[in-house]
C-alpha cells in the first residue's frame, strides 16, 4: 500500500504535494480520517489505497474538530482503520465537448466501455453559479412538444423549467421519452439518476427517437450507485448543458428525476453532520435543488436556452411532500400525472385542473386564452358533477354547463391524449372543434 502510494506521488513532481491522511473509522459510506484537518477542504478529494484490489476515491463531505469526514465513490470493501489516504485538491470539473453527443456517460463523463470520449478546451465547474437573474432574457417562443394538451393547456416555451409529478405506473419514462424525441432542440441532454439498469438502456433505445440520439447525451447512474455517484452525475448533466447553452445552442434537458438527487444529497448531508430536518432532509437540502434548478433556463445575450423538464416522484400522489412542494415553488410551471387516468388507459395520464404552466397567459393568444378558460371551466364542472353523473343522480336540464361538459367529456378526454406533431395552432383548432361540438349536435338535432 504504501509503495503504492509512493509511486502515485512519484508522478505528480515536487510541483503537486500531496498529504496523507489514515483512517479512523468506517461507518458504511462514511470513512473519518485523522491527520489531514490543517490542510483539507470541503469538496477535496482522497484517494485510498486498498490491498489487492483498485484504488478507492472518496470526496471531503464535513470537518469535525481534529478529523475529516470523507464519503467514499464506491463500496468500502477491502478498507481498515489504518489505511492511508492521499489528499487531493478540489477536482469538481468537467470539459465537455461536441464529442460526447451520441453516448452514453457515466459520473466521469465515460462511456459504458470506461473510455473517454475526450474532452472540450474549457474546464467548467460541476457547482457553477447561475447566470444573474437581472441580465438573464426572458422566456422565448412557445415550442411544439407533439401533444395537443402541452401544446394548449399547458405550454413550454424556450428558456422554461418545467417538473413533471409522478408517482410509479403513471407514465411518466414515457412521457419524457416523448417530449426529448419531439421538441425541437440544437442538443439534448438526458439526466437519469438513481434510475433502474434496466431502463437506462430501454429510454435510449425505445423511448427516445433516432434521429435524436445523435444529438443527445444521456448521463447516468443507477439506483445501486453510492449518493456522490448520484449527485456528480447530476452536477455533470447540468454542466454540459451550461456549456452547450454558453455555445449560443439551443439545450433541451431530461432530468430524471430531481427526487432521487435530493436523497443523494440527504445521504450525503447527514453522513458530513448536518442535522435533519423536514422528513430527515436536511435545510442544505432545499438550497441544493433551488442551486441546480436555477442553473437551467434562459441564458445572458448572446447565449442560447436551456429548456428543461424535471421529474418528480410523488408516493402516494402527496403533492405536498417536502421535495415536491418546494419543487413546484422553484419552477416555471407543473404538470401532475394521475395513476387513475392511467389505470382507465388514457396516456398521457396527465390531470389538466392540478397542471399549471407559468408561460400562460403570455404563450397563447386572447382567442387562444378564451378556449383554454372555456376549456377548464368545461372540465372543472364535469369533473365535479362526475360522481352524480355515474350515479344516475343529475338531471339533464338543470345547470346547461354540467350538460354541456358531459356531452362534449369523451372528445375532451380523447383530446388530451391526442398526438399533434403540426404544432399548438393545430392543437388550438382541434380543441375549438371539441368545444363547438355540442353546438353542431344541438344544430343537426334541429
Amino acid at each position: 500500500m504504501e509503495r503504492f502510494f509512493d509511486e502515485l506521488e512519484g508522478l505528480t513532481g515536487d510541483a503537486a504535494p500531496r498529504w496523507r491522511g489514515r483512517i479512523k473509522t468506517i461507518d458504511g459510506q462514511r470513512i473519518i480520517i485523522a491527520g489531514l484537518a490543517p490542510i483539507a477542504a470541503i469538496g477535496d478529494r482522497l484517494i485510498i489505497a486498498r490491498q489487492g484490489m483498485a484504488p478507492l476515491l472518496a470526496e471531503i463531505i464535513g470537518c469535525d474538530g481534529p478529523h475529516t469526514i470523507a464519503m467514499a465513490f464506491g463500496a468500502t470493501f477491502g478498507l481498515s482503520v489504518g489505511d492511508s489516504a492521499l489528499l487531493e485538491r478540489h477536482a469538481s470539473f468537467a470539459a465537455p465537448s461536441r464529442k460526447w453527443l451520441g453516448s452514453v456517460l457515466d459520473w466521469q463523463a465515460r462511456r459504458v466501455d470506461g473510455e473517454s470520449p475526450g474532452e472540450g478546451v474549457r474546464r467548467l465547474s460541476l457547482q457553477a453559479p447561475p447566470p444573474k437573474a437581472a441580465l438573464r432574457r426572458t422566456l422565448g417562443e412557445r415550442l411544439t412538444t407533439g401533444y395537443c394538451a402541452f401544446d394548449t393547456f399547458l405550454p413550454i416555451c424556450r428558456g422554461q423549467r418545467l417538473g413533471l409529478f409522478a408517482g410509479s405506473g403513471a407514465g411518466k419514462s414515457m412521457l419524457l421519452g416523448g417530449l426529448a424525441s419531439a421538441m425541437e432542440a440544437d442538443v439534448v441532454v438526458i439526466a437519469l439518476i438513481g434510475e433502474r439498469g434496466r431502463e437506462v438502456n430501454a429510454f435510449v433505445e425505445q423511448s427516445l427517437a433516432a434521429e435524436k440520439r445523435a444529438r443527445s447525451i444521456v448521463i447516468a447512474s443507477t439506483s445501486d450507485e453510492p449518493a456522490l455517484v448520484k449527485r456528480q452525475s447530476a452536477q455533470l448533466a447540468m454542466t454540459t448543458a451550461e456549456y452547450f447553452r454558453s455555445e449560443g445552442l439551443h439545450v433541451l434537458l431530461v432530468f430524471d428525476s430531481i427526487t432521487r438527487y435530493a436523497e443523494a444529497h440527504r445521504e450525503i448531508a447527514l453522513a458530513g453532520g448536518e442535522t435533519p430536518s423536514l422528513r430527515a432532509f436536511p435545510p442544505s437540502t432545499f438550497q441544493a435543488i433551488a442551486s441546480l434548478v436555477e442553473r437551467a433556463g434562459p441564458g445572458l445575450a448572446g447565449e442560447g436556452d436551456i429548456t428543461a423538464v424535471f421529474s418528480v416522484l410523488v408516493a402516494g400522489s402527496d403533492m405536498d411532500e417536502p421535495v415536491a412542494d418546494a419543487v413546484r415553488g422553484y419552477l416555471d410551471g407543473h404538470i401532475v400525472l394521475e395513476r387513475t387516468i392511467a389505470e382507465r388507459g388514457r396516456f398521457p395520464a396527465i390531470d389538466i385542473r392540478r397542471s399549471v404552466s407559468r408561460s400562460l397567459p403570455a404563450a397563447a393568444s386572447e382567442a387562444e386564452n378564451a378556449l383554454l378558460a372555456e376549456g377548464r371551466t368545461l372540465l372543472g364542472a364535469y369533473e365535479d358533477a362526475e360522481l352524480i353523473v355515474r350515479a344516475g343522480l343529475y338531471k339533464p336540464g338543470v345547470d346547461p354547463a354540467i350538460d354541456k361538459a358531459v356531452r362534449i367529456w369523451p372528445a375532451l378526454d380523447k383530446f388530451f391524449a391526442a398526438r399533434e406533431p403540426a404544432g399548438p395552432e393545430t392543437s388550438f383548432a382541434r380543441l375549438k372543434s371539441v368545444l363547438e361540438e355540442e353546438t353542431e349536435v344541438a344544430s343537426s338535432a334541429a
